[in-house]
């Protein structure tokens, strides 16, 4: 279930438990990841274990084999494993579920190294800093930036001193921290939006609207999502959710990753030949809501109903440099009709601090947007809890903020706990979130202007 560190550079124990059976030192095991299916050859790998080792505190004991219920440190497979993943002898095995985290990484910076020749040692470490901590996300930008994500301002800052010291040993630059936004429409597209393909003889007409948010919520924890079986999604989704019955049964795919948050929804009625460029829709679609059109961060509760299609007859005219093209412009104006909105993180903030500290608090809070939720007082103490959400972007520098206003009496615990919604205009240059969209274009080389509607709107 994780990678413990040695003390020799780069190596890691790989620890978890033991479910059934004995654990031996140099028997021969499977090694399944998580994307491994049964049957398939795919993330899967036979090797030796070398030793097998009892974790104790600091120490490690050397042990012959391992019997069920034990947690135990294996030695010899950590460059098989990337972060989890399931050990087993018997070649009909299934994986043990991945483990999901409740916090997902939102605070990203992007680190280089401070002389140019030590960018192998970064690249290193940065994978090691990935094994060891199964809640950071490392990946390359497309700018070509190293961007280490966590789940907050302190993971960070403790995963960054990990990498310098431990993991890379090797000085680093690192940038502010960044928040991911995401992108969403806040009403129905204003009018039916059509996109021709390059070459002039497919038609799409489509439309935005947004998802409520508990279907939302219920797409990511899975009610409703991928793995469910249709007919019963069409089913929840009608009753709990007020979709329509044929709609729902017509759900295309969901994005980003075949299982965000967004769907594309087939409205229309007796197309030909529709069947044939469902990939092609799908590609699309999973590009489009990874890159939305405000600042190509992903999209959320986004629907996308696809009214009417006109294909070319022939097949040739109709494949997928044709139609991918098409479907991401026609989703790009659908967007930007439905008055796209961003949509920031919002940290749930839970401060324990005396009585008399409680005028700095609400200071604290009112300036950085935080709304107070709940005050209650611990039975028994001379101390309350206050709990408060705090937008991420507000949160840097929150707790060094917090400290010198109630002079080190409140103590800050922050989790992330919802998106929401930025109330303001993102084509007003001069608006709050205007200046978001502009730096964040700008941060990733794009050019500063929300691109025109003509750009992917057609006319007929």
């Amino acid at each position: 279930s994780k990678m413990v560190p040695t003390t020799d550079k780069g190596r890691f124990y790989a620890f978890g438990r033991v479910f059934s059976g004995t654990i031996r030192t140099g028997q021969k095991v499977r090694i399944m990841g998580p994307n491994y299916l049964p049957g398939k050859k795919e993330d899967l790998f036979i090797k030796n274990i070398q030793r097998t080792v009892l974790m104790m505190g600091r120490y490690t004991e050397a042990i012959e084999d391992v019997p069920c219920g034990n947690t135990v440190g294996l030695v010899g497979i950590d460059q098989y494993l990337l972060k989890s993943g399931t050990i087993s002898t018997s070649t009909v095995a299934h994986n043990i579920r991945v483990m999901k985290f409740s916090v997902s990484p939102v605070v990203r910076v992007a680190v280089e190294p401070k002389n140019a020749s030590d960018l192998p040692k970064l690249v290193e470490g940065l994978r090691r800093l990935s094994k060891s901590d199964p809640c950071v996300k490392t990946y390359i930008e497309e700018s070509g930036e190293h961007i280490v994500a966590g789940a907050g301002e302190l993971h960070i800052e403790i995963c960054l001193k990990d990498l310098e010291k431990e993991y890379a040993g090797i000085p680093i630059v690192k940038s502010d921290p960044v928040v991911s936004y995401r992108e969403t429409v806040s009403e129905e597209s204003d009018r039916t939006c059509l996109s021709k393909s390059p070459n002039k003889h497919n038609r799409m007409w489509m439309k935005a609207e947004p998802l409520t948010q508990e279907c939302t919520e219920a797409i990511e924890e899975g009610e409703v999502g991928v793995k469910v079986d249709p007919k019963k999604r069409a089913r929840i989704l009608c009753d709990k959710y007020e979709w329509d019955l044929t709609e729902a049964r017509k759900i295309w795919a969901y994005g980003p990753e075949t299982t965000g948050p967004n769907v594309v929804v087939d409205c229309s009625k007796g197309v030909q030949y529709l069947n044939e460029i469902k990939d092609s829709v799908e590609a699309a679609f999973q590009w489009t809501t990874k890159e939305g059109v405000l600042c190509q961060e992903n999209m959320r509760a986004c629907r996308f109903n696809i009214l009417d299609v006109t294909l070319h007859a022939d097949a040739i005219h109709r494949g997928g440099n044709q139609i991918i093209p098409a479907c991401r412009r026609v989703i790009y104006a659908s967007q930007l009709t439905g008055r796209p909105r961003l949509m920031e993180p919002v940290y749930l903030v839970e401060i324990t601090c005396p009585e008399s500290a409680m005028g700095g608090i609400y200071s604290t809070l009112n300036r950085r947007r935080g709304q107070v939720i709940a005050e209650e007082p611990r039975e028994g103490t001379p101390l309350t809890t206050v709990k408060a959400y705090l937008p991420v972007m507000e949160s840097f520098g929150f707790t060094a903020d917090l400290r010198s206003h109630t002079s080190g009496q409140a103590f800050p615990q922050a989790v992330f706990d919802h998106w929401e919604i930025v109330n303001s205009d993102p084509f007003d240059a001069d608006s709050k979130v205007g200046k978001i969209i502009k730096h964040t274009r700008k941060r990733k080389g794009l050019n500063e202007a929300i691109p025109a509607l003509d750009k992917y709107f057609d006319k007929l």
